[in-house]
């Protein structure tokens, strides 16, 4: 490593302090500037200006580690999964409502989003690519196996509502006019596609948490 490299994580380490995971801060930087040196020709002319134009000022770095020091993996694990448990309540209480009682404005609703399915696959897919942004964002590459970890916890609730509409345990009847053999189907591939796009997200939030 070239010394303005050196210069730069020494400075950083400093800044850092006694912060509970400086180790792993001061690692993933090194990577950073490992990541720098690898753009130029000529490992010389990674000047001290671009790294802190590139990855901020030492002083920087340490102000938003520090900030965020009280942002835990167990914090952002359960914000996702409980969200996704709220959802799924939310839909679950919808469709107890709408069957077992004959009130219109719940059926305006109900008749308004079963008519655009899409837009809810959507927005559902949305929740999930800002999972995997949050936690890049906020921890970087040992953000990892926390995305493996919320995505885990919070893919239950789709998984047992699955498994109990495909072996008919709950009433097809409660969901139409959307239940069919095409949207099972569908729904099964959605499933499958749910944790690329967490880890798409992970990785672009990863990227601008550089």
């Amino acid at each position: 490593m070239n010394p303005d490299g050196e210069k730069f994580l020494q400075e950083l380490e400093k800044e850092i302090g006694n912060h509970p995971n400086k180790q792993d801060i001061i690692a993933e930087y090194k990577g950073h500037v490992y990541e720098l040196l690898q753009e130029v020709s000529d490992e010389e002319k990674l000047l001290y200006d671009e790294l802190i134009s590139r990855l901020g000022t030492p002083q920087e770095i340490a102000k938003l580690w520090k900030q965020e020091s009280g942002v835990t993996p167990k914090k952002v694990q359960w914000l996702f999964v409980v969200s996704n448990i709220i959802i799924f309540v939310g839909g679950s209480l919808l469709t107890i409502v709408y069957n077992f009682y004959n009130w219109s404005w719940i059926e305006n609703i109900w008749n308004m989003l079963t008519q655009v399915p899409t837009i809810l696959f959507i927005v559902y897919i949305l929740f999930w690519a800002l999972l995997g942004y949050e936690i890049g964002k906020e921890f970087g590459y040992k953000g990892y196996r926390i995305l493996q970890k919320t995505f885990l916890l919070s893919i239950i609730p789709n998984l047992v509502l699955m498994y109990l509409v495909i072996f008919k345990i709950l009433p097809h009847e409660w969901f139409q006019p959307l239940l069919n053999i095409p949207f099972i189907v569908m729904c099964v591939l959605f499933t499958a596609i749910l944790y690329p796009i967490s880890l798409l997200g992970y990785y672009w939030g990863k990227k601008v948490s550089v």
